[in-house]
């Protein structure tokens, strides 16, 4: 009886971060690894990104902070967070005892603060990577978010690239008429890796109160409901840029991520599906392999950005 060949899943996100296979998770939807560790063995994940850091601890919005929605869910955590201190001392060493990359995500409201946590993350050894949320408020401009101006989209990336020497990946947000510009001028700016997409803003209303579900009114809407749009963002910029892309947006099942990668996503995030399965990576790591094994390809590169259109 001939035997399967166990196929190759690894997949480089930047020069210098190779991972064992393409599924991470996603900022905001693991924790800091720890909370996941008794369902999942973090050893056979792709890369861990952590929840995403300031440099001040973070209280986040009030609540109500999460309401589910056909197809997905609202979220409006407001970014809370540890800090980057108390994540150093208190969360950082036990991800440390695993094989497994950890990326960290990190946003400011400025882009001082931005390059100041980048500075500081710059000698641990520990952070394999940062990724740069730039969806967030830019206080000085306004409230215009980084994400949504290719002008502050390129220069808080080029600060930050200028001031560590950390891979970087740069997380963009949906809400732009035109990602492709953005992802260009994001790459430009020398970030190594792009990921996409973030949420979308959506709200829900309580119909016997009148009043908004969500306590901050809007939130980011995620899951299942947004991969169409997600689906067709990644495969639009990675056509359109020289640098690897990370798929993320209502990725539940193996079938999900095999779509992006596919698309040209070479890696993937897995985020609500955790709050739905908490063994939904593992699930969707051993479903890409039992794909390759079961099309006979030997090395996951051959299926990446392999789409008949």
């Amino acid at each position: 009886m001939k035997q399967s060949i166990e196929p190759k899943l690894n997949v480089k996100i930047a020069p210098r971060l190779q991972l064992k296979n393409p599924v991470m998770t996603a900022s905001g939807t693991f924790g800091y690894g720890e909370e996941f560790s008794a369902f999942v063995d973090l050893n056979q994940l792709g890369a861990i990104v952590v929840k995403g850091l300031s440099l001040e601890p973070n209280p986040g919005n009030p609540p109500p902070r999460i309401v589910e929605t056909p197809c997905g869910m609202l979220n409006a955590i407001g970014l809370e967070n540890v800090g980057l201190n108390k994540f150093v001392e208190k969360k950082l060493p036990f991800l440390s005892q695993f094989d497994t990359p950890v990326i960290a995500n990190i946003y400011g409201k400025t882009i001082e603060e931005y390059v100041l946590l980048a500075e500081k993350m710059t000698p641990l050894d520990q952070v394999a990577a940062l990724e740069v949320n730039i969806s967030c408020p830019n206080v000085k401009a306004g409230g215009v978010a980084f994400g949504t101006d290719p002008d502050l989209a390129y220069t808080v990336i080029h600060t930050i690239r200028n001031n560590t020497s950390k891979p970087l990946i740069v997380k963009l947000s949906p809400n732009v008429t035109d990602i492709v510009h953005i992802a260009r001028t994001v790459s430009d700016a020398g970030a190594d890796c792009i990921s996409l997409i973030n949420t979308l803003t959506g709200m829900s209303v309580d119909i016997h109160t009148r009043k908004p579900v969500l306590a901050n009114t809007i939130g980011g809407l995620s899951g299942p409901a947004i991969k169409p749009v997600a689906l067709r963002m990644v495969f639009q910029v990675a056509q359109s840029v020289s640098i690897p892309v990370i798929g993320i947006g209502g990725i539940m099942t193996a079938s999900d991520a095999l779509e992006f990668l596919i698309a040209g996503a070479c890696a993937v995030q897995v985020g609500t599906a955790n709050f739905v399965n908490t063994h939904a990576t593992i699930d969707i790591v051993n479903g890409i392999r039992n794909y390759l094994i079961e099309k006979n390809i030997h090395d996951i590169s051959q299926l990446i950005g392999s789409i008949n259109d």
